[in-house]
């Protein structure tokens, strides 16, 4: 009996010693397993970091600078002009604009004595008959005109008017000279008329404007030459007294057809 108890017990004391044995080496792999996937789990997730996306934002329309006009035509900016109905002017710009759907070039034109600015198209230049300031040699002649004999025609005053309208707004120099010449009255002249005075004014703006800009003169001085040069033309009140009564007699025609064309 005794030796089976020993023999038993040294059995029991050798499983437990075998179960020792055995239990380290299934035990110990668990830690290596759980180490060897957190591993792999850190290095997958730094390996692929997370990228944030960003929204597409359309890059802004750059507009081209526009294109700045400085000549058209022969005529320049800061130019002066003279524009048949308006007298002299300067060109301020050139600029494009669109009308009616088509793109138009328009040369700006500033009146500064009238306070006006007008626009007018670089293809229209010739038939609205705008031109350069008259030369030197044009502008004496225009002065030398002034010293002629006025040359009034026994017409109608209306047709007469008429004629002097057509000079003004001509933009020729020597025949808005011609208007001064044969509208002027010395002291010792009858007085003009009211509407001969305004075409007579009229004409002596435009001629001592263009004057004044060419001789790089005031309007004052221009005038001024403009009124010298009149008094050395011959005088009209040397006429004899049949001449003075036949212009009278014209005069009183013309009034009369202005006085029965208004009433009709």
């Amino acid at each position: 009996m005794p030796n089976k108890t020993a023999k038993t017990a040294a059995k029991a004391t050798g499983s437990k010693a075998t179960a020792s044995k055995v239990a380290p080496k299934t035990a110990a792999p668990a830690p290596k397993t759980a180490a060897r996937t957190v591993t792999k789990t850190v290095v997958k997730t730094a390996a692929k970091p997370t990228v944030a996306v960003k929204p597409v934002v359309a890059a802004p329309k750059v507009e081209e600078p526009k294109k700045v006009l400085t000549q058209r035509q022969g005529f320049k900016t800061n130019e002066f002009v003279v524009y048949p109905a308006h007298g002299v002017g300067q060109i301020l710009a050139i600029e494009e604009q669109e009308i009616a759907g088509a793109r138009l070039e328009l040369f700006v034109i500033n009146f500064m004595k009238d306070k006006m600015t007008l626009r007018v198209p670089t293809a229209k230049v010739a038939n609205v008959g705008m031109r350069k300031l008259s030369e030197p040699a044009l502008v004496k002649r225009a002065l030398e005109t002034l010293k002629g004999r006025a040359r009034v025609k026994r017409t109608m005053w209306s047709r007469r008017a008429q004629e002097y309208e057509a000079k003004i707004n001509s933009g020729d120099i020597v025949a808005i000279a011609e208007v001064v010449r044969d509208l002027y009255r010395s002291d010792s002249q009858p007085e003009q008329s009211y509407s001969e005075r305004q075409l007579y004014e009229a004409a002596l703006d435009r001629l001592s404007r263009e004057i004044a800009v060419v001789q790089h003169s005031t309007e004052t001085e221009a005038v001024k030459e403009i009124e010298g040069q009149l008094a050395k033309s011959p005088r009209r009140g040397a006429k004899t007294e049949a001449e003075a009564g036949a212009d009278g007699d014209a005069d009183a025609e013309g009034d009369d057809a202005a006085v029965a064309d208004e009433a009709a």
